[in-house]
């Protein structure tokens, strides 16, 4: 992006190349992707940017421009409201213990209404929902200042998972060869018990958190 200055103020913002009019000369689009960034400042514009704030945390507030060779317009934040971020979060564990639950909830009515039992197996992830449902409510509702929510709600683990191969017939393979990923995940939504009746995924290995 870039501002046309006049009088030492943003007069325009450009946010995509395009003909623009400077004291009366119109020039073409390609000035941006053809000129350097001193041809451009010579006739008063200059790269753009804006700072803005996280909103998943902060209230933007007033905006302060500064302009050097280039244009920068920081907004001022104002903390959200912390028992209010918390409540969020803490509603969203609650739904997905609901929800994870209500997937075998017919396999528990089945066996109450003399039907075949639940299997251990399940049982055992049921009671894992609950289990690290009361851990996140108790781990959130911990949390003291801003700075720890967001650092809470942003984790970092290490993702590995197995390189996948497709052969000349369109047989997939995965492994042995595996790869790393960086993943920015919620203290909300990690650490949920797997799920035995879900899908394996071929090339997952492993989840790490990140301390």
């Amino acid at each position: 992006m870039w501002a046309l200055i006049e009088n030492n103020t943003v007069a325009k913002v450009i946010r995509t190349p395009k003909a623009v009019t400077v004291n009366g000369i119109q020039y073409p689009r390609n000035i941006f992707t053809r000129w350097s960034k001193a041809e451009l400042a010579d006739i008063g514009i200059k790269p753009y940017r804006e700072v803005g704030v996280d909103s998943r945390y902060y209230w933007q507030g007033q905006a302060t421009t500064e302009i050097g060779d280039e244009v920068v317009v920081t907004y001022a934040s104002t903390d959200r409201d912390l028992d209010g971020l918390k409540e969020g979060l803490l509603s969203r564990v609650k739904q997905q213990a609901a929800s994870k639950l209500s997937a075998t909830d017919w396999m528990v009515i089945r066996e109450a209404d003399g039907g075949k039992a639940v299997s251990q197996e399940v049982r055992d992830y049921r009671a894992g929902i609950r289990l690290t449902s009361d851990l996140l409510e108790g781990e959130i509702n911990g949390i003291q200042t801003l700075a720890d929510f967001i650092a809470y709600d942003n984790k970092q683990f290490k993702e590995v998972r197995k390189v996948k191969h497709t052969s000349e017939d369109g047989v997939e393979t995965y492994g042995p060869e595996t790869e790393e990923f960086t993943r920015i995940i919620s203290g909300a939504d990690a650490r949920w018990p797997v799920d035995p009746l879900a899908e394996v995924d071929p090339a997952f290995v492993s989840l790490t958190e990140v301390v």
